[in-house]
C-alpha cells in the first residue's frame, strides 16, 4: 500500500471511523478527523516538496479521498474542497500559504457558488473593486463548505477591470467583512460545515488576486475543475463501495430461520449485489482512465473530466438505492450505516457543476461548441 493510503486509515481507523456517527447525528465539524489529516501530512500531499509537502498527484488524491468517504462522507467532503482549493494555490498563490499548507496548519476551500446565480458559478455576480490601497469585495456566497472552519477562502469575483467574466482571490476567513451565518442542518453530508459567506466592503490588497484578472474562468478549468471533478468521483466511489460491502455483510448474516438460509442465498439479492458491482466498477475504471487522459494529455481529457462527476453522481444514487433494497428493513437503522451513504450521496447530483450542467457540457463538447455560454441560463 503506498504511504499516504497507510497513513489515511491509521488517520480513519484511529480518529475518523469512531466519530463518524456523532458527526452525522449531530451535525458538527469533524474538526479533530481533519487535524489528524493535518498531523499526517495529508492536508499537504499536493503541496509540492519544495515548500515541504508530499508531492502527490491528482492519483493520490482521489485515493485518499475514496478510502475517506467509505469512511465519513462530510470528513471526505472537507478534505476533498480543500485539495481542490490547493492546486490554485499552489500554482499561483503566496509562498507562506503554501508552506503552511504542507505543514498540515492551513485548510482551504472554495468559495464559487453564489446566492444570484446559484450553481452557475462561473457567471459570479459578486464585485471587486479598487478602495484605497486596496480591492474591495462584495459577495453573497451561497454555500461555502467548511465556511467557518477553513483558513482561506479561494474566492471569485467578477473581474476588477479586464474583459473576462471572472478573477480569483485568495481571501483569508478572518478578514474584516468577512462573515458566514447560520448553521448547516441538511439531509446529508451533515458534518461539512457549508454555510453562506457574505462579503460587505471586506479589503484586501491587490497581490490576493490569483493570477491575471479576469482569466479566473481559464483558471477554474484548467486547475480548480479538474481536480473537483475526479475527486467528487472518487468520493461517490468511496460511498458505494461502502454500501456493497454494508450489503454483503447484510446478505451473508442476516438469515431465514425458517428456511436455513442467508438472505444472501436467494438469486434476487443477488442479481442486485452483482449490478452494484457491476456499476461501481465501471466508476473504478472512468477514473482510472480519466487519469490516464490527463497524464498522456489526450484529446478526450477534458471530456472524460466533464464525465466523472456525471456518472459517478447518478451512479452513487442506484448503487446506495440498491443497498436500501436489498437491507430490507435493516437499511433504516442507522447503526447499519447503508441509510447515511444513502443521504450523504444525494449531494453528488446537485453540487456545482450538477449532473444536468454537465450532461450539457458534455454534448456542447461533443459537437464542437463553446462550453458556456454566457447567455443561455
Amino acid at each position: 500500500m503506498p504511504p499516504h493510503l497507510d497513513a489515511v486509515d491509521g488517520v480513519i481507523r484511529d480518529v475518523i471511523a469512531p466519530a463518524a456517527v456523532e458527526v452525522d447525528r449531530s451535525g458538527s465539524f469533524p474538526s479533530a478527523g481533519i487535524e489528524a489529516l493535518g498531523k499526517a501530512g495529508l492536508l499537504g500531499l499536493l503541496s509540492s516538496t519544495e515548500v515541504g509537502g508530499l508531492g502527490g498527484n491528482l492519483g493520490d488524491a482521489a485515493a485518499v479521498i475514496e478510502h475517506l468517504a467509505a469512511a465519513c462522507g462530510s470528513t471526505a467532503m472537507v478534505t476533498l474542497m480543500h485539495y481542490a482549493a490547493v492546486g490554485i494555490i499552489e500554482a499561483l498563490g503566496p509562498r507562506d500559504v503554501r508552506e503552511a499548507i504542507a505543514r498540515g496548519n492551513h485548510l482551504a476551500t472554495l468559495a464559487f457558488s453564489e446566492v444570484g446565480s446559484r450553481s452557475q458559478f462561473w457567471t459570479p455576480l459578486s464585485t471587486a473593486t479598487r478602495s484605497g490601497d486596496g480591492i474591495r469585495l462584495d459577495a453573497q456566497k451561497s454555500w461555502v463548505t467548511s465556511a467557518a472552519h477553513a483558513d482561506s477562502y479561494v474566492w471569485s469575483s467578477k473581474s476588477l477591470a479586464a474583459e473576462g467574466a471572472m478573477t480569483l482571490w485568495l481571501v483569508p476567513r478572518q478578514t474584516a467583512g468577512i462573515s458566514q451565518s447560520g448553521a448547516f442542518d441538511g439531509l446529508g453530508l451533515r458534518g461539512n460545515g457549508s454555510t453562506p459567506v457574505t462579503a460587505s466592503g471586506a479589503v484586501v490588497p491587490e497581490s490576493a488576486m490569483l493570477g491575471e484578472d479576469g482569466k479566473g474562468l481559464d483558471q477554474a478549468l484548467g486547475l480548480i475543475i479538474p481536480a473537483f471533478q475526479i475527486l467528487s468521483a472518487a468520493f461517490a466511489v468511496g460511498l458505494i463501495e461502502a454500501s456493497i460491502a454494508e450489503a454483503s455483510t447484510h446478505l451473508s448474516k442476516a438469515r431465514y430461520e425458517h428456511l436455513n438460509r442467508s438472505l444472501g442465498e436467494g438469486i434476487l439479492p443477488r442479481l442486485d449485489l452483482a449490478r452494484m458491482r457491476l456499476a461501481t466498477d465501471r466508476e473504478h475504471a472512468l477514473i482510472a482512465d480519466t487519469l490516464a487522459a490527463l497524464t498522456s494529455q489526450r484529446a478526450d481529457g477534458m471530456l472524460r473530466v466533464l464525465e466523472t462527476k456525471a456518472s459517478a453522481a447518478e451512479t452513487a444514487l442506484l448503487v446506495t438505492d440498491l443497498a436500501m433494497k436489498v437491507c430490507g428493513g435493516s437499511a433504516f437503522r442507522k447503526e447499519v450505516g447503508v441509510e447515511r451513504r444513502f443521504r450523504d450521496a444525494r449531494a453528488a447530483r446537485i453540487m456545482a457543476p450538477t449532473t444536468e450542467a454537465l450532461l450539457d457540457f458534455i454534448g456542447r463538447s461533443l459537437l464542437g461548441q463553446p462550453l458556456i455560454d454566457e447567455t443561455t441560463p
